[in-house]
């Protein structure tokens, strides 16, 4: 009995490791939305200003998550997944500690660095070896893919009870005990360090890290100053012409900085394709609803984000439960119907007005949210079913990748579509309903294109 209790000890403290930093670096993708007044008005800086905090979080994402690939054939995924948590935790402690607004930002760009490992890694560390079934307990699907949705509530109830340096300075005990934790973690956790020489496709990195970081800078300005200014389209522009670039220059080299093969499968393709439909349909309608709710509604960031919370809950229970559903029905048809009920959950946006009691907002996105678990999960089980051990890490990047730049074009889009019926006729009410239509036509036409996935149940033909 003891041995039992120490075994269930050492497996919980194993997912804890595996589980905080993702959960550490999706909060803090979106944790700080909430925190730009209190920091611009402690630290004597313009809100313009103070948005880089964000966006240069973002920014260094997608840089970082250029190399993630790489760094983990060179040195292996858990000593990789080990360090960018420890510097995490560090950059945090700085980010906490910055004494003005410039160091806050050069901090946050750091953090953001570091961070890009930590889902990829953990996300292939999870899913375990080739060769068998990959599933994701309910736990991780909460983490994993609602994260984002808990940063506002998070945020709001840290800046209220203790300011906004609260958000950075919490995510230290949490990180040292994460790093300690991992210690936990044996060598056949994750894959080990490439016996091969490694080759550093510099060229490589500095063209799909140069093109993601672009592109998401683009859609981020797109979606503040319009899609029709220079600011957006030139590094839109620019980000698209270095990723076709890299493209051609990794079909050409036998050790790309991220291999791409496996977008060149096309079930595998189909299934990114219908994961950034699905990030588009999910991000957009958590980011415009907490900004409903505070400027129409009149209530406050902490409320907005308690509405929110019970979706995470529910899309992790969903994530497994989608994972179960393909040991009964096909890849096809869990999907199809999943984008069918995403879509007619989506249109509930429609019922919103300005006097919409907050539980019902709330019930609208847990209804979102049992149809977003059941998309995203046999998607990501179609995308990583049985690959080689090589391409595992690959994959888990590729996917990450996709999903941050669907996002952020999907948020910049709808955003823009709100705010500009926000100031029309329709007003703001009239906006998020058309917006609502958007996001359900957005579902329909991944409900049509999940028809071309193979209908099978083992996901390992899906390659």
């Amino acid at each position: 009995m003891l041995q039992k209790r120490e075994s269930s000890a050492a497996s919980a403290m194993v997912q804890y490791a595996l589980l905080a930093g993702p959960l550490l670096s999706m909060l803090d993708s979106s944790v700080v939305n909430v925190a730009a007044e209190p920091i611009a008005r402690e630290l004597h800086a313009s809100l313009g200003t103070v948005q880089w905090t964000v966006s240069g979080y973002l920014l260094a994402l997608g840089t970082g998550l250029a190399g993630t690939a790489y760094l983990a054939r060179r040195y292996g995924t858990l000593p990789v997944y080990r360090a960018s948590l420890i510097a995490f935790t560090v950059a945090s402690a700085l980010c906490a500690f910055s004494p003005g607004i410039g160091p806050l930002i050069a901090f946050r760009a750091v953090q953001g660095l570091v961070a890009a490992p930590l889902v990829p890694l953990a996300m292939s560390m999870l899913l375990g070896a080739s060769g068998r079934a990959r599933s994701i307990s309910p736990v991780a699907g909460i983490l994993l893919f609602a994260a984002p949705a808990f940063g506002p509530t998070v945020g709001g109830a840290l800046i209220g009870a203790g300011g906004w340096r609260l958000i950075f300075a919490v995510n230290v005990p949490f990180g040292v005990l994460a790093a300690w934790a991992a210690k936990r973690l044996g060598p056949g956790a994750g894959r080990p360090r490439s016996e091969e020489k490694i080759d550093f496709d510099f060229p490589g990195l500095v063209m799909l890290g140069g093109g993601v970081t672009l592109v998401l800078l683009g859609a981020g300005d797109g979606g503040t100053d319009g899609w029709g200014a220079a600011a957006c389209w030139a590094p839109l522009a620019a980000g698209a012409a270095l990723l076709a670039a890299y493209r051609r220059w990794a079909a050409g080299r036998a050790q790309p900085a991220l291999d791409l093969s496996l977008a060149r499968r096309p079930a595998a393709a189909l299934s990114m394709g219908l994961c950034a439909l699905a990030a588009v349909v999910t991000w957009a309608a958590v980011f415009l609803l907490p900004v409903f709710v505070q400027s129409v509604q009149g209530r406050s960031a902490l409320a907005a984000g308690l509405a929110m919370a019970p979706q995470g809950v529910i899309t992790g229970v969903s994530t497994a439960l989608g994972s179960r559903l393909l040991t009964r029905f096909t890849v096809r048809a869990t999907v199809c119907c999943g984008f069918v009920l995403l879509g007619a959950a989506s249109l509930g946006l429609l019922l919103i007005t300005a006097g919409t009691p907050l539980w019902v907002t709330s019930l609208i996105l847990a209804a979102r949210a049992v149809s977003v678990g059941l998309v995203i999960s046999p998607l990501l089980a179609a995308l990583t079913g049985r690959l080689p051990a090589g391409l595992t890490g690959d994959a888990s990047t590729l996917f990450n990748v996709v999903q941050r730049i669907a996002g952020s074009f999907g948020i910049g889009l709808l955003a823009s579509l709100y705010a500009v019926l926000a100031r029309s006729a329709a007003g703001p009410v009239g906006a998020l309903h058309v917006t609502g239509l958007v996001i359900g036509g957005i579902a329909g036409l991944g409900a049509v294109a999940a028809v071309a996935l193979p209908a099978v149940r083992n996901t390992s033909v899906l390659g």
